[in-house]
């Protein structure tokens, strides 16, 4: 990988390693809007503030945005998660292979 691939890997990485970040995505994967109480009920255990600083990052970032019903991902989230979709099935063989332990 050539050093400017590395550094878009790494500005994408760290958008989503601030804490909350992918769980606000990933609780808005199913496409359908959330208002930001059912957000943060949805993330569960994040306060109203890191919620708002999470979605202005996030929409800075264009993964999100807010429509007439709610927080929505944007096509390029979209895009993002379905990259992302192969971590769902990775974790349950990860946790069944530790769990085995």
């Amino acid at each position: 990988m050539s050093s400017k691939e590395n550094a878009a890997v790494f500005q994408l990485f760290e958008k989503l390693e601030c804490r909350y970040a992918l769980r606000v995505l990933w609780a808005l994967r199913d496409g359908h809007p959330q208002t930001f109480r059912l957000l943060q009920d949805s993330v569960g255990g994040i306060t109203p503030n890191t919620l708002n600083t999470r979605i202005k990052e996030l929409r800075e970032a264009g993964f999100l945005d807010h429509g007439s019903d709610g927080y929505v991902v944007t096509p390029v989230g979209q895009d993002l998660l379905k990259r992302l979709s192969d971590v769902q099935a990775f974790a349950n063989r990860w946790t069944a292979a530790r769990a085995k332990k």
